[in-house]
C-alpha cells in the first residue's frame, strides 16, 4: 500500500488545478467577448473591427438591410472588397456570421 500524500503535495495539486481552471475560464471568456456577429452588430461595433472603415461598414449595413447574411460566401458575394484573405483576417479579428467563424482552408 502506498503512503498517503503529504499535505504539501495535496495543496500543490489543488493550486495547479485552480490555476488550470482559471486559465480555461479566462480563455473562454476572452473568446466570447471578442466575437461580433455581422448580422447583429451595430455600426460602432462593426467599425471597431480592424479592417473595417466607414465605407465597408456602410456597404455591410446596406446589404444587411436587404437580408441577413446567411454565411461567409454570401458576405463575399454581396460586399465589394471582401474576398477569401480578407474574410479570414476579419474572422481572426472576431467577426462571425450566425455564430460561425470563417472556415479554415
Amino acid at each position: 500500500m502506498a503512503p498517503a500524500p503529504s499535505p504539501c503535495h495535496a495543496y500543490a495539486v489543488q493550486r495547479r488545478t485552480a490555476r488550470l481552471f482559471i486559465g480555461v475560464a479566462l480563455a473562454l471568456a476572452t473568446g466570447l467577448c471578442m466575437a461580433i456577429d455581422i448580422n447583429e452588430a451595430n455600426e460602432a461595433e462593426l467599425d471597431s473591427i480592424r479592417g473595417f472603415g466607414p465605407p465597408t461598414t456602410a456597404r455591410i449595413l446596406q446589404e444587411r438591410a436587404k437580408a441577413p447574411f446567411s454565411n461567409w460566401g454570401d458576405l463575399m458575394r454581396r460586399v465589394k472588397g471582401i474576398k477569401d484573405a480578407r474574410a479570414r483576417q476579419l474572422s481572426q479579428e472576431g467577426l462571425t456570421i450566425n455564430g460561425q467563424a470563417y472556415p479554415a482552408p
